[in-house]
């Protein structure tokens, strides 16, 4: 979602004459996009304005802003502790970015922009054309959410759940689909709780699975308890909706659930992709967690390891619990820091373990590849994802960027697959480099 929200201040600005540049050292404003999950990243931020304090020493400053969840959560701290920053804009608030940079050109006091204004943020963006043209694009359907799981930090920086307009959002696909995107991966904190006049993501799945030229659909992330029958029904029904799901479960333990708050047992979990199999069976998953949550025993993270090992998840996302200021965990006694790293390493090495069986598997298969770009300062290289959302690389003659092609899986490392272009002949099928 950073992703988006940063390309929509680069197209936002363009109205006051800012684009953006790849040399940090010409800039005339600094836009630092941060997120608040993880813990130091206050610390980042720091980190961050060091560095360009150190580049324009001897220049005149940039103009520079904060902007993001840390800038909601720590605006004021921040502009009280690192004098060279001018303003801080929250996540709801970039759409004022304009306003911010023409009042600090001017001069005038430090600004600090972060109300939540999700709904005028959204009517403005409405109207500012969205330039993005990259292959593969996000989209941003859904902000905030309600659910106040109790490690969380997103419903006070991103605040309450807001679905933007059904048609809206309809628009702004078709848009990117005119600047040559292929491939939408709708977005939300808890995305699959869309509503909008009494239109769910389902209904969004089903209407961009009507537009011609966009060949993929994807979205992220889920929360369980927003699954619903005409949800798991768009999976088998919708052809360009991508067989690959990504919904956190945080914990294999229903009492670690109950203390964070998931209103979900690990019996419903597994229903849930149960039915999903059911209809689709080619559906894999991936999922969230965090391990040596305060309370959790040997007993509980065990049975953490009994889920991934009964799911079986293509990859997975697994820190060690870090406590977010505000929080109501983050007042709670935290596993012994030892015992953390320790459950954690057996953890990821299970994880990768299966990632690392999966992917051997697919050698000698044949994948459906969406190519994005070409590999920069390597000759005649291309990178894409296959349905599953694993990065794939080939090397081909042929400028392969924007389309689907037939890819023979030859090998694979822990993070990418490498395969070649099937090309047919007379009905014959044969592997090209």
């Amino acid at each position: 979602m950073n992703e988006y929200d940063s390309n929509r201040i680069f197209d936002l600005v363009k109205s006051i004459n800012y684009f953006p540049t790849k040399n940090v050292e010409e800039a005339d404003c600094y836009v630092l996009n941060t997120c608040h999950i993880r813990e130091k990243a206050t610390d980042k931020v720091y980190h961050e304005i060091g560095r360009v304090k150190k580049k324009f020493r001897d220049k005149k400053k940039p103009i520079t802003i904060i902007a993001g969840c840390v800038a909601q959560a720590e605006g004021e701290i921040l502009l009280k502790k690192e004098k060279y920053i001018d303003a801080v804009i929250g996540p709801q608030s970039y759409h004022e970015i304009n306003n911010i940079l023409i009042t600090t050109e001017e001069g005038k006091n430090k600004l600090n922009s972060t109300e939540f204004e999700v709904i005028e943020k959204f009517d403005k963006l409405n109207l500012i054309k969205n330039f993005n043209s990259k292959i593969s694009s996000f989209l941003t359907i859904q902000e905030g959410c309600d659910k106040f799981c109790k490690f969380c930090v997103v419903p006070y920086t991103r605040g309450p759940e807001y679905s933007r307009p059904f048609n809206q959002i309809l628009e702004e696909a078709n848009q990117l689909v005119e600047n040559g995107s292929k491939e939408i991966t709708l977005l939300g904190q808890n995305v699959n709780a869309y509503l909008n006049e009494n239109k769910k993501l389902a209904d969004l799945i089903f209407e961009l699975d009507k537009i011609k030229n966009l060949e993929r659909i994807r979205y992220t992330t889920s929360h369980p308890n927003d699954v619903t029958p005409y949800l798991i029904e768009a999976h088998q029904q919708c052809k360009k909706l991508m067989p690959v799901l990504h919904l956190p479960v945080q914990s294999g333990s229903d009492k670690i659930l109950e203390k964070m708050n998931r209103n979900h047992t690990i019996l419903q979990y597994l229903n849930i992709i149960k039915k999903f199999k059911e209809k689709k069976p080619s559906i894999k998953f991936t999922s969230d967690f965090i391990i040596a949550y305060p309370g959790e025993t040997e007993k509980e993270f065990n049975e953490t390891i009994e889920l991934m090992k009964k799911v079986k998840f293509i990859n997975s996302y697994s820190f060690i619990f870090s406590a977010r200021p505000g929080t109501p965990a983050s007042k709670m006694k935290t596993v012994n820091e030892k015992i953390a790293k320790e459950r954690l390493l057996i953890f990821q090495n299970l994880s990768n373990q299966i990632k690392n069986n999966y992917r051997n598997s697919l050698s000698g298969t044949t994948a459906k590849v969406l190519f994005e770009n070409k590999i920069k300062n390597e000759k005649n290289k291309y990178f894409g994802r296959d349905e599953y959302f694993n990065s794939v690389v080939v090397s081909c003659n042929e400028n392969l960027v924007g389309k689907i092609e037939n890819i023979k899986i030859n090998k694979c490392n822990q993070n990418t697959l490498f395969g070649e272009k099937i090309i047919k002949f007379n009905k014959k099928e044969v592997a090209a480099a």
